[in-house]
């Protein structure tokens, strides 16, 4: 980390440990048609809205240091929407990974995107490609887009791959592990997340990330996703910072025996 950066998150996060904070936040970004519908707004005006937050939250990822951050932007799921909805968002992805080159760029920000490219049409994937190919090189911070992503379809098309090496004597059946299956998955070569925020009140993780977010804290805010802010990016931090991280083990302070009865 760099002497700017470690300055800055100083200064956000006074008298906290730096190393408690987390290092890979993923993101469920809801509600930004409900946060449209309270405005008496088109559907569509939640999602431009929300654009504008992903901005925001991009350069301050990239201030704070933070290693990764990743966005679910559209499950397998959603293609039940609309038709005009779903070409809509097509058309802002689009519109997202050529108009943000120069901010990510200029805040060495490596985009990244998984998900099936299946539905996804040409022209935005070749857009996509474009701009992952050019922010690469020296980047310090991954923006990782889960576009028609769905988790449980992730480790299908893993096994899947996986079957198909056995199959042809790549990999030895007796050797397979929870890493290989790893290696295999759409986020191959990705920190887990530490952290895992979702807008808009939801409390369920809707076959996100199931396997990356074992061990994840989840941090949740009422707000919308349009309404989520740097305030709320701060706090969530701040909050996962004073969280104790056991993975399955005990308490760093023994519990007196006379209070786990």
């Amino acid at each position: 980390m760099s002497d700017e950066i470690s300055s800055y998150v100083a200064s956000v996060f006074p008298g906290l440990d730096a190393d408690k904070l987390p290092s890979h936040i993923a993101f469920i970004m809801d509600g930004n048609g409900r946060w449209a519908t309270r405005q008496g707004l088109p559907r569509i005006e939640g999602h431009r809205r929300g654009v504008g937050v992903v901005r925001k939250l991009v350069e301050e990822a990239a201030a704070l240091g933070l290693a990764q951050i990743t966005l679910y932007c559209l499950s397998s799921e959603n293609w039940k929407r609309p038709q005009p909805e779903l070409d809509f968002l097509m058309a802002l992805l689009e519109q997202y990974v050529i108009e943000e080159r120069s901010t990510l760029l200029a805040n060495r920000v490596a985009l990244k995107v998984i998900g099936r490219r299946d539905g996804i049409p040409a022209e935005v994937q070749a857009q996509i490609d474009l701009t992952e190919e050019m922010t690469a090189p020296g980047a310090r911070t991954v923006l990782c887009l889960a576009v028609n992503y769905g988790a449980r379809a992730e480790i299908v098309d893993a096994v899947k791959e996986i079957a198909r090496r056995v199959r042809l004597g790549e990999l030895d059946v007796a050797s397979l592990d929870e890493t290989t299956l790893d290696q295999h998955l759409y986020t191959a070569g990705m920190p887990d997340p530490d952290l895992l925020v979702r807008t808009a009140g939801e409390m369920r993780v809707s076959n996100f990330l199931l396997w990356q977010i074992s061990y994840a804290e989840l941090w949740v805010t009422e707000d919308c996703w349009p309404d989520f802010s740097i305030r709320h990016l701060h706090q969530a931090m701040a909050d996962f910072a004073g969280r104790e991280r056991r993975y399955g083990g005990l308490p760093s302070v023994p519990v007196e025996s006379s209070e786990m009865s």
